[in-house]
């Protein structure tokens, strides 16, 4: 198989996202689309499986053009992409998600499919139970039950867009695995959208490089990592210091104390968590999904009420007060999914800071597009005051929900701060946080990155199995060791 992609534009207002984009790929190839985020790599993925049209250019399968005006479509001529957050139906079991788009027959053949969705996950190495409901699986587990989807539904071309954020190492060998017996072994065209060169370099045998919607260069792999990262930024990142961390003394007093907290769900368990945290602090919370950081996180911004236990803010109970509660007190809380908790899709930036811009009964249109102005200048947005949320990249709307965030805040909570961002937007987004942090801003972060974790905390709360194990000096436990508390093994 064969695809050529030929002279691919994609315009979003002033944004030229896709500027006229030429490739071929071929079977049996295992391609990395690298660049930093607002660069153009999901965009021109969105084109090559249906989800979005191209304003110019044209797609050729085995020389033969076609026009791909929905997923459907991309799925009839062989192409299928899994998203970043899988796309499934969380209230439905791992066998009926795995029987959803199959043409023809009003009733499905349960027994057929039940048949064939061990066949498949069985062939690739993976372990799908399936009468388990999709909630109960880690994105791991759902990304695995997305791929042998598309491939039982005819995908000859896999798209996976950073498919390991927030998985464990495991579930990173096992997926890697998979697709290199798919394209090895089976002639598939397997193209990975990633910001982290080490899973590139590890899976990857060519590298596409976008920047500013154009490709800037293509490399057979491995290569030097410098000669990427300079493709990508067109210079190598500055790294930034970290500022020391304050000491802990008896005289300080706590911004936040939580004292023997427990949630009861059944979905997951927060057993008997006291944590009292010092002003400046950044506590990194690592574990594997579903080990109860989240509904811990959640919990102190008031959006999970604890079963059991106190949640104080310096004196002040917080236990069973609401979000907006906490968030007048200054505490606020930055969610992993954007656009699912943290922005408005169809809404326009002017729209966002007008939301949480205070106003009495009518809207000062124009306080809030210099408003927005300022913040897109402040927070080098790609984007302009009247460009809709969901138009913008990944790192962007992280940049955009940073911007939304109050001033001032004691505490700021956040749910995978750097997720899908590459190295410079990754770096920059923390030299904004470290800022807030010396305003005397406390932070509770939950990050999958291990090294982000040590990196940036003064302590660290490893969570197993509903219960925290804190340690108090990253700097004397290896990463070997934090790898070992996450899985349990000590």
């Amino acid at each position: 198989m064969r695809i050529d992609l030929t002279h691919i534009t994609k315009i979003f207002g002033p944004l030229r996202a896709n500027d006229d984009i030429t490739l071929s790929f071929t079977g049996g190839q295992l391609i990395a689309i690298l660049g930093e985020n607002g660069a153009g790599k999901s965009t021109l993925m969105k084109i090559l499986s249906g989800y979005q049209s191209a304003d110019a250019g044209q797609i050729k399968i085995d020389g033969q053009p076609i026009v791909l005006h929905t997923p459907a479509d991309a799925l009839t001529h062989g192409i299928g992409m899994l998203h970043q957050d899988p796309l499934d139906v969380s209230t439905l079991t791992v066998l009926e998600n795995f029987m959803l788009g199959r043409p023809g027959a009003v009733f499905v053949n349960q027994r057929e499919g039940r048949r064939n969705l061990i066949e498949s996950t069985t062939r690739l190495g993976f372990d799908l139970d399936p009468n388990r409901y999709i909630d109960n699986l880690t994105v791991g587990e759902r990304q695995q039950l997305e791929i042998v989807r598309l491939l039982s539904l005819g995908a000859r071309v896999l798209i996976l867009d950073e498919p390991t954020t927030g998985i464990s190492e495991a579930q990173k060998n096992t997926l890697f695995q998979a697709l290199r017996r798919l394209a090895r072994t089976e002639g598939l065209i397997v193209i990975l959208v990633s910001h982290k060169l080490a899973d590139v370099e590890q899976l990857c045998d060519q590298a596409v490089v976008l920047r500013s919607g154009k490709v800037v260069g293509q490399t057979p792999l491995p290569c030097p990592s410098e000669q990427l990262i300079t493709l990508m930024f067109g210079q190598l990142p500055t790294l930034m210091p970290v500022p020391a961390i304050p000491e802990r003394t008896p005289e300080i007093t706590p911004v936040l104390r939580v004292q023997a907290l427990q949630i009861t769900d059944a979905r997951f368990k927060v057993e008997s968590i006291t944590l009292t945290v010092y002003p400046g602090e950044v506590i990194g919370l690592a574990g594997l999904e579903g080990s109860g950081q989240r509904p811990f996180l959640r919990a102190c911004a008031g959006l999970e009420k604890p079963s059991h236990g106190r949640i104080f803010l310096a004196d002040q109970d917080l236990t069973t007060a609401s979000y907006y509660q906490h968030l007048r007190s200054g505490i606020a809380y930055a969610p992993s999914g954007r656009l699912e908790e943290g922005l408005i899709t169809g809404l326009t930036l002017a729209e966002h800071f007008a939301l949480v811009e205070p106003s009495g009964f009518w809207i000062d249109r124009a306080a809030i597009a210099n408003r927005t102005k300022r913040a897109v200048e402040q927070y080098r947005i790609k984007g302009a005051p009247d460009s809709l949320i969901d138009t913008l990249s990944g790192g962007n709307q992280q940049r955009v929900l940073l911007a939304l965030l109050p001033s001032n805040l004691k505490v700021l909570l956040l749910e995978n701060p750097t997720r899908g961002l590459d190295l410079e937007s990754a770096h920059w987004i923390w030299s904004q946080l470290l800022e807030r942090r010396a305003q005397g801003t406390t932070i509770l972060f939950i990050s999958p990155e291990l090294d982000e974790i040590v990196s940036y905390s003064s302590r660290i709360g490893v969570f197993f199995g509903g219960y925290m194990t804190l340690i108090d000096d990253p700097a004397q436990v290896t990463l070997t060791q934090l790898g070992e508390l996450i899985g349990g093994k000590a």
